[in-house]
């Protein structure tokens, strides 16, 4: 059987994101290696608590010879634009995890909205991913 188990979001700041994403999303470390023979790379994933099938990696945006400039200013164009991925994030009460986002300094750009699926709302990280929170109303969407 094949399963998802990491899927990735690029990064402008791997310490900034990290920070975000666990102290003001709640989400733990599962893996922070760096590997020097690789100029320095850093594999750094986080995931929610209690889940443990899967992690999201917090991937740097890497310079020659694995990614050309050209094709770097492009990650980062998309990302400024919101359009370079998106994290959705479910909740079993969307009024609540907003309301504990928010106080946690979370900018939500779009607040809890009754949606023909659920209530849904969205905020961006600080290199500009999207990020949607759910609460699924209709199970033939979960």
């Amino acid at each position: 059987m094949i399963r998802i188990s990491t899927t990735q979001v690029w990064v402008h700041d791997q310490n900034e994101a990290l920070d975000f994403y666990t102290r003001k999303l709640g989400m733990e470390v599962r893996s922070d290696a760096s590997f020097p023979e690789m100029g320095e790379f850093r594999w750094l994933t986080v995931a929610p608590p209690g889940q443990e099938d899967v992690t999201i990696v917090l991937m740097a945006i890497p310079g020659p010879p694995v990614m050309d400039e050209e094709t770097a200013e492009q990650v980062r164009s998309l990302m400024a634009k919101g359009f370079a991925g998106t994290v959705f994030l479910t909740t079993d009460n969307a009024q609540k995890s907003y309301e504990e986002l928010s106080a946690r300094g979370v900018e939500f750009a779009e607040p809890p909205n009754q949606m023909p699926y659920g209530i849904d709302s969205g905020f961006r990280d600080p290199s500009g991913n999207s990020i949607r929170l759910t609460q699924i109303t209709d199970p033939s969407v979960g």
